[in-house]
């Protein structure tokens, strides 16, 4: 598809160098009783000490971060005082090399709450919140990114499994959680969310054999591509032979094309100066409408001299529209009828064990553990933190965590006074910035929230 190849290589690049999103409640607040949020991440740790509470709108939960193995810093090098993408000659092929993995992972997941509010019924505590929510991944074979750095230095390249997916959805929460008084230390949660699609896209790039001719290239190319937005339609372009391929969307507004059903279960207990948590979050699904389909029906051939894949010298645009230029005909889809879809949620189990210092009862240490399914996109992280709360006003964590993308630190300061809450935290803490405030590594999170119990 012309235009594809284009527009998702450019977010690959536009994610890597700025990318932000919104994300749900910080880890570093997991073990901290006082802290509001937790209830997003174990439906039964609503917060016994804040039985009713608002959230300031919008600002209530603001997380801000990203994740991934493919860095800022693996694309973008300086040169002569200017900032170039790494295909530019200047810079070694090998140093560019030695930063790319074998599939090349960038993800965003947003969950912004608009209004949170808590009270006590039905036997135990509860909040209702309404929430914007945004997933999206994009998988980059290492092979592609070496295509584009060496040229046509070596004859043949296998570029396999290049993958996206995002969707969007707004969510209303009813979040219920007891003590169960015929089992003492234990407590239960669960919630149920109402799903509102916005939007989702799938491509499936599974193929893209390249093989270099004496003066042209030959590519075997296989890719299915979905869609389902409120209305969207497919621009179209033809070949010299008069063939119809896709050519990118047109969009017309924006509106509901999907709705779903969602589920959290939750549990704690605690025995002695221990607590056990387990939870399964966004258990559910979404059914889509409106859905287009662009297929390569099969494995598609190409025969051409157009694939250069020449090495530009200018700055990073420059290059960067090059590269565009040569790789925007491998995938030629053409549009298929569709009917609806479903889609299953992203599912997360987090699970861990919290003990509190006998000692000094103010002081806990806890280790948790949250694996994020998500076909060949999923992850898992083991967070080890040390929890303390000094003064009633004050509570703080600091905790290290280590998986999928590596190892960090987290810290999250929890204030709080009589009708008011704040925290601030990160979650991942970014390391250097690059000149324009980008991370230089993609794995980050900045944490933010104002809460009025009362």
């Amino acid at each position: 598809m012309k235009a594809n190849i284009k527009y998702i290589l450019a977010a690959v690049i536009t994610t890597a160098s700025s990318a932000s999103a919104l994300a749900q409640a910080s880890y570093s607040g997991y073990y901290l009783d006082n802290y509001t949020h937790r209830y997003q991440l174990n439906p039964a740790m609503t917060d016994e000490g804040r039985k009713t509470f608002i959230s300031m709108p919008v600002l209530g939960n603001l997380n801000i971060g990203m994740q991934g193995n493919l860095h800022v810093s693996s694309l973008l090098y300086p040169v002569d005082g200017k900032t170039v993408l790494f295909t530019h000659p200047d810079v070694p092929t090998s140093t560019v090399l030695k930063n790319i993995h074998d599939v090349n992972k960038l993800g965003a997941n947003l969950e912004m709450d608009i209004i949170d509010v808590g009270f006590t019924a039905l036997g135990g505590q509860n909040v209702v919140s309404i929430s914007a929510v945004a997933d999206g991944n994009i998988g980059v074979p290492g092979s592609l990114i070496r295509l584009m750095k060496e040229g046509p230095e070596n004859k043949t390249y296998d570029i396999s499994d290049f993958r996206v997916n995002a969707s969007a959805y707004a969510k209303l929460q009813l979040n219920h959680s007891r003590k169960i008084s015929q089992l003492p230390g234990l407590k239960v949660g669960a919630a149920v969310k109402f799903l509102f699609g916005l939007g989702n896209i799938d491509g499936y790039f599974n193929n893209a054999d390249l093989t270099l001719g004496t003066d042209s290239w030959t590519a075997r190319t296989q890719a299915d591509l979905y869609a389902n937005l409120c209305g969207a339609k497919f621009k179209y372009r033809y070949d010299d032979d008069g063939k119809k391929f896709v050519d990118g969307l047109d969009m017309d507004g924006v509106g509901l094309t999907g709705f779903g059903l969602g589920f959290d279960l939750g549990a704690t207990y605690k025995w002695r100066d221990f607590e056990f948590n387990l939870a399964l979050l966004d258990l559910g699904f979404i059914s889509w409408s409106n859905t287009l389909y662009a297929t390569t029906d099969g494995i598609h051939s190409i025969n051409t001299s157009d694939y250069t894949f020449g090495v530009g010298s200018g700055e990073a645009d420059a290059t960067w529209d090059k590269m565009k230029s040569d790789l925007e005909n491998l995938y030629q889809l053409e549009s298929r009828d569709a009917s609806g879809r479903t889609r299953s949620l992203r599912t997360t189990l987090n699970w861990g064990v919290r003990y509190t210092l006998p000692q000094y009862r103010r002081l806990n240490f806890g280790l948790i553990n949250s694996t994020r399914f998500n076909g060949p996109f999923t992850t898992t992280d083991f967070r080890f933190s040390a929890n303390v709360n000094p003064v009633d006003c004050l509570s703080a964590s600091a905790n290290l965590t280590a998986g999928t993308y590596g190892a960090g630190f987290g810290w999250l300061l929890n204030v709080n006074v009589k009708g008011f809450n704040l925290f601030v935290g990160m979650d991942r803490t970014f390391g250097k910035l690059a000149k324009q405030f980008a991370p230089l590594n993609s794995n980050g999170e900045f944490n933010f929230g104002m809460n009025f119990p009362f």
